[in-house]
């Protein structure tokens, strides 16, 4: 199956935010909580969320289709001060589409978006306890460079590892 990746325009963001409720509740429920995943996923991957991040704080969000089916998405930003990496905020594949290498094939084109772009790296927060996408970013070659606890409001906080990895500058 071919993955096709593509940027997700205004229009395509109510699509977007939906699945990312759907991934959100199935993923992390078990991991975080019911109520802590209700509160991020307005706070962060809601419609209202992701329209501000895309018009103010430089987020784009790009789209996974299989058949033209959307499958999952990313999004990703540069932090202001920091150019030289780029901010992988999320990326997120329907349970049921996982294991087919579109995650790899996610990973190509952030990768590949970072030399064209002239970054240097790709960086991401992954909570401590969510051991199948931290085993899936050391095996691309992730590194953990710190851990983090970050008080979000409504008494949550993220318990996170910062993972990197360095982009060669060829492929």
């Amino acid at each position: 199956m071919e993955l096709q990746i593509v940027k997700a325009e205004e229009e395509d963001l109510p699509q977007v935010a939906a699945l990312a409720k759907e991934i959100w509740e199935e993923h992390f429920t078990p991991i975080i909580g019911e109520k802590q995943v209700a509160y991020m996923v307005e706070k962060f991957q809601s419609l209202t969320a992701m329209r501000r991040q895309t018009k103010t704080e430089g987020y784009r969000y790009y789209r996974f289709l299989k058949d033209g089916v959307l499958i999952g998405y990313t999004g990703v930003a540069v932090n202001p001060g920091d150019e030289e990496r780029l901010f992988l905020s999320k990326l997120y594949i329907k349970k049921e589409e996982r294991g087919q290498g579109f995650s790899s094939r996610a990973f190509d084109f952030l990768e590949d978006l970072c030399r064209k772009e002239g970054r240097r790296s790709i960086w991401l927060t992954v909570n401590k306890q969510n051991e199948i996408p931290l085993a899936v970013y050391r095996h691309r070659g992730f590194q953990i460079t710190d851990s983090v606890v970050t008080d979000i409001g409504s008494e949550f906080v993220m318990d996170d590892y910062i993972m990197e990895k360095i982009i060669s500058k060829t492929k």
